[in-house]
């Protein structure tokens, strides 16, 4: 698990965490971990909502999680790696992307293509400069995430054929 060395304690809390339930999803072997979100606050002396945030900005659809939650007594969360295959994963990621993606969204998706082997860090580096904001920057501000998220749908479409 997550050792107290020097690279740990440059890492902040969220990013400990985010790695413990990384570690923990991978550890078993079935891709899933189950947790409860005190324990898991307990563990970290932080409060749940710390958990909750870990949660819902790190294991998301974009970046091939899956989390379920069951509330009340004897709740939990499941935190599930989604496996799909390059090309299942390359149109998820197409239609996960919409009219309009920010670059935060954008970059999170490829990092986790390239993850899981549907894309390779050199195409995921050119889509990347792409759809930049400052590859973008002709473009007024309130269309850039529009005009992002078309480039990177063709990009990903024409590497699939």
């Amino acid at each position: 698990m997550i050792k107290n060395d020097e690279k740990t304690s440059k890492m902040s809390l969220i990013d400990v965490i985010e790695a413990f339930i990384r570690e923990s999803v991978d550890d078993g072997g079935t891709g899933t971990f189950e947790l409860q979100r005190g324990e898991l606050a307990g563990r970290f002396s932080c409060v749940p909502s710390q958990i909750n945030y870990v949660l819902s900005t790190r294991f998301t659809p974009e970046r091939g999680y899956q989390v379920e939650s069951r509330r009340g007594e004897g709740g939990y969360i499941r935190v599930i790696r989604v496996q799909m295959d390059g090309h299942t994963r390359l149109m998820h990621a197409i239609n996960s992307i919409g009219e309009n993606i920010s670059a935060e969204t954008a970059v999170a998706i490829l990092k986790n293509m390239v993850e899981t082997g549907a894309l390779s860090l050199g195409y995921a580096k050119i889509i990347s400069a792409a759809i930049s904001d400052t590859s973008l920057r002709p473009v007024p501000p309130k269309l850039r995430d529009m005009m992002r998220a078309s480039i990177m749908k063709q990009c990903l479409l024409a590497m699939g054929r």
